[in-house]
């Protein structure tokens, strides 16, 4: 007797959602919510192959050198204060005067290199830099009080390097006509008060990077009233090169082979030219276009807050297209299972919910294979043999289960119309919004063209959906 009850009541059920269009339609929405679930599974997943070629990055990183940002040469000369107390007593202080060059020219080639941590490969480089310019004779008179000392023969001239692990020559730097050979090390005391501005603003700072590089001690001279320097710099780094323009005029000349530059930083180049087989590009910056002046005393003035350069762009991101073709499951996924209501409708054709549900994961499965496959080939190729899978499976077994050829080849044009729908808009950035707005319009569009003659309020009174069908 209990059987007979379950019995009956799966029975009516089974004839709700066979006969009732409201029924059906509730039953397709909450197919489409518990199809969400995989796909939001499959956005951690992406996120989680994203995380781990990061990381691969920072192994390598760890392992060549990171990316480089170059400061300087900065000129340093201490003196002593003297501090009169009330008493009478004196307190001696020593204080550090950085100054910066009149000029500055960088010129510099990127050898590009890439090395590879298990699928994953990171754009690395060498670069052979030249630094030449000039320094002007300091002038301490808006520095230092009338009773303060200046200790010339402490004058110390250095060069920041965020990664020293990239060095890669002996680095000597010629003051005029005297060679000096710098040595590893910014001395701490200086270091830390160009460090030191930016803890009050940033929680991390900015300029911590000049407390790492190298310096010198040299022989400067009261009466000297300007002197020029070159240097050259042979370093490693990963993926970006940027530097500070601490002269009163800064030029720097950057060459690559690398044919995807993107420049970065605060300053764009004034000059650039970008082919496949490489780059140039022309920086030329003032003084006037920074926030800091050409010499100050300890702590007063941040230096980093100016940087530019380039960064070795690799200009197909799989995971962050991945991502952005995952958001289109919500909408595959109700205009494909809008259409299977629609062929139940207006063809007299009955479609379970196991249908839809198994039509669901395949649409589902694509954006797993995909993720695969663009791992090891290009995006567009891991896309379009991810589509024709999908597309084939899913049309061959709609011929299985509509018992149509015609209506199986009607699906496979309408797949294929939406896959290469959503292709087109990843590609598109800056009309993507636009393409997307008016394709779903079109679609809007047939969807009523196909509804504007079903009475849907009769559908069940004149005989369920095969008379609906046939009054379509």
């Amino acid at each position: 007797m209990e059987n007979n009850t379950n019995s009956t009541v799966f029975d009516k059920i089974n004839y709700s959602i066979k006969n009732s269009v409201s029924i059906k339609l509730l039953s397709i929405g909450f197919l489409i919510a518990i199809l969400l679930i995989p796909n939001s599974m499959i956005k951690s997943l992406i996120s989680e192959r994203e995380f781990r070629q990061e990381e691969a990055i920072r192994e390598i990183s760890n392992s060549w050198a990171s990316p480089q940002q170059i400061t300087g040469p900065i000129l340093t000369i201490p003196f002593e204060s003297i501090l009169v107390l009330d008493d009478g007593k004196e307190i001696s202080t020593i204080k550090y005067a950085h100054f910066l060059p009149e000029k500055l020219e960088v010129v510099g080639d990127i050898n590009p290199k890439s090395r590879k941590r298990g699928i994953y490969e990171v754009a690395l480089y060498e670069t052979q830099l030249q630094l030449e310019g000039t320094f002007s004779q300091p002038d301490f008179s808006k520095l230092i009080k009338e009773d303060d000392i200046i200790l010339w023969d402490m004058a110390t001239i250095s060069i920041g390097i965020p990664d020293m692990r990239g060095i890669q020559n002996k680095i000597e730097i010629q003051i005029n006509d005297t060679p000096y050979l710098m040595e590893s090390g910014i001395p701490k005391k200086f270091a830390l008060q160009l460090a030191q501005a930016n803890e009050n603003q940033y929680s991390t700072p900015r300029t911590a990077e000049y407390q790492s590089g190298v310096s010198a001690n040299i022989e400067w001279s009261e009466k000297l009233k300007s002197a020029s320097f070159s240097t050259q710099l042979s370093l490693h780094g990963t993926q970006s090169l940027k530097f500070n323009p601490i002269g009163k005029s800064t030029v720097t000349k950057l060459n690559s082979p690398w044919p995807h530059p993107s420049f970065e930083g605060q300053f764009l180049p004034d000059n650039h030219e970008v082919t496949e087989s490489g780059f140039n590009a022309e920086w030329s910056i003032f003084d006037l276009n920074r926030n800091y002046p050409q010499q100050w005393v300890g702590s007063e003035h941040r230096i980093a807050d100016s940087e530019f350069g380039v960064k070795l762009f690799q200009p197909v991101d799989n995971y962050q297209q991945n991502t952005r073709s995952a958001k289109y499951a919500v909408l595959i996924l109700f205009l494909t299972f809008i259409t299977f209501f629609f062929i139940e409708i207006l063809n007299k054709k009955r479609i379970h919910p196991i249908h839809y549900i198994l039509v669901g994961l395949t649409l589902t499965i694509f954006y797993t294979l995909l993720l695969s496959i663009s791992e090891h080939l290009n995006f567009s190729a891991a896309y379009w043999i991810s589509s024709l899978v999908i597309i084939a499976m899913i049309s061959l077994y709609s011929m299985s289960i509509l018992k149509s050829k015609k209506l199986a080849g009607i699906l496979f044009m309408f797949f294929s119309i939406i896959y290469t729908f959503v292709f087109v808009v990843l590609k598109l950035e800056d009309y993507a919004l636009l393409f997307g707005s008016v394709g779903l319009l079109i679609v809007l569009g047939i969807c009523m063209y196909l509804s504007r003659n079903i009475d849907w309020y009769n559908i069940k009174a004149k005989g369920g959906l095969n008379h609906a069908a046939t009054e379509a």
